[in-house]
């Protein structure tokens, strides 16, 4: 039997990769786990430790490249079922539309081709600068895009050259290790080390604390609250986080109304409006807000009554004290089923759209649900600073819809978000139906913005001094 350049070479790994093992003290050698998946979070640890070695010494960039093309083929095959599971499991959102979540990841998240080297060349030397691995990375996943995080994490810090051990949500523990294992099975048959990706089955508190705590993790990620970014940050590992967003909505009087409708309607109602960038309150100019609303309705969008607004408030959110908290049964619910909880019965129903005041419950908290409120406000300043109380310095993302470059311009440099949408939904600030890359970390806290693989990269320099290899 002949054998190729290419069997030879993965024979060589298996022999490095096994050199590998043996040098490691007995006691410390992990359980080898389920395709990426450990009963212990230190063995999961462990097995990526020894595989993010494997992963920078032992392959190329262009392995990088080629096992990462072998993920976005298997995700992309298995995206219908991805989605399902998770809708399943998790009860929130629309089917249809995580499957856009996950194709957009699948596709637009970069990989190695983001890592440009840098070059300067002069009298005294050549210098590069090149993006190095950190390492081991703990990544912390959050419920409402489980499998699209995994999936858009995974490409980035593996194209960075490093491994991952992540601590899932619990709410979604059963679709995210069907994801990995998914993951891992193609990264190994492809030629890949085996635990480049883990985690924990059984993910908890615990875990991410021993995260934190080992040293062979040299960064944490966390995709989620900002309870739990900011517990990430109190930790003293060098974190990068993406937290909460309750993204403001403007329409002035110069606004393209049917365009903003038909864009707002999309962004709002979008997976029920699970998306942490997804249009969550809207300020409308007085003048125009009629409309405005007339044409939601045109789009599909219901009209609620205030009091309809308040019953759904009384089981929609818990008061606490003078502010409000979300129930989280509510999150991510279809608009009909708020609907029928208040007596309402109407079928093919995505959006829930009621006016209140710009202090509402509704404006004011962050709630992932298909319920847009809508204040009017007399003046385009009055849009602009209730717009930016509501935002509340998350400085996630915002959007507005206006032909006046200086209301945009003045509102952008107010708000001071990560992503800025003009005249469209906020989805294209993320390349779903717009340009650019996808990625499912946004880390406004913590300011690498919109993540890449570049993101999870410390820059090194390299210089070689007295002019050398220079020819001119």
């Amino acid at each position: 039997m002949d054998i190729g350049a290419k069997e030879i070479e993965l024979i060589v790994r298996e022999v490095l990769a096994g050199i590998e093992w043996s040098n490691l003290p007995a006691a410390s050698i992990p359980n080898r786990g389920d395709h990426g998946v450990f009963e212990r979070v230190e063995d999961a640890i462990e097995a990526a430790y020894v595989a993010q070695s494997q992963w920078v010494n032992h392959y190329k960039v262009e392995d990088r490249r080629r096992i990462i093309e072998a993920i976005r083929s298997v995700a992309r095959v298995n995206a219908e079922s991805l989605a399902g599971m998770v809708w399943e499991e998790t009860g929130m959102g629309r089917r249809e539309d995580k499957i856009l979540k996950h194709l957009a990841v699948i596709d637009k998240t970069p990989g190695v081709e983001c890592l440009t080297t840098e070059a300067i060349s002069g009298d005294d030397g050549l210098m590069i600068e090149e993006y190095a691995p950190f390492g081991v990375i703990g990544a912390i996943t959050p419920s409402t895009n489980p499998t699209e995080t995994i999936i858009n994490n995974t490409i980035s810090m593996i194209a960075g050259g490093n491994s991952v051990v992540f601590n899932v949500h619990p709410g979604a523990r059963r679709s995210c290790a069907h994801c990995i294992k998914l993951l891992h099975q193609t990264i190994v048959e492809n030629g890949g080390p085996a635990n480049l990706i883990t985690m924990q089955k059984e993910p908890d508190m615990k875990a991410v604390n021993r995260m934190t705590e080992d040293s062979r993790i040299r960064l944490m990620v966390g995709t989620g609250g900002m309870a739990m970014v900011n517990a990430l940050l109190r930790s003293g590992k060098k974190t990068i986080g993406a937290g909460a967003g309750n993204p403001p909505v403007i329409v002035d009087d110069t606004a393209d109304i049917k365009l903003a409708a038909g864009e707002i309607f999309r962004g709002a109602s979008f997976d029920n409006n699970l998306l942490c960038l997804a249009e969550k309150e809207v300020f409308v100019m007085e003048s125009v807000a009629d409309e405005f609303i007339s044409q939601l309705q045109i789009e599909g969008a219901y009209l609620l009554q205030k009091s309809q607004l308040e019953e759904i408030l009384s089981f929609a959110m818990t008061k606490r004290g003078d502010s409000y908290e979300v129930n989280k049964c509510w999150v991510g619910k279809d608009a009909e089923q708020f609907l029928n909880a208040i007596g309402v019965q109407k079928k093919e129903v995505r959006l829930l759209i009621s006016e209140t005041d710009k202090t509402h419950p509704f404006v004011m908290v962050e709630q992932l649900m298909p319920v847009l409120p809508i204040v009017r406000l007399k003046t385009f300043e009055e849009c602009v600073e209730s717009a930016v109380a509501a935002e509340s310095g998350n400085r996630h993302t915002a959007s507005m819809f206006s032909r006046n470059v200086e209301n945009m311009t003045k509102f952008a440099k107010e708000v001071e978000t990560t992503i800025f949408t003009k005249n469209g939904a906020t989805l294209k600030g993320v390349g779903i139906g717009g340009e650019g890359h996808t990625t499912m970390t946004i880390a406004g806290p913590t300011g690498e913005g919109l993540t890449c693989a570049r993101s999870f990269t410390r820059k090194r320099r390299c210089m070689l001094a007295e002019g050398g290899l220079r020819i001119i």
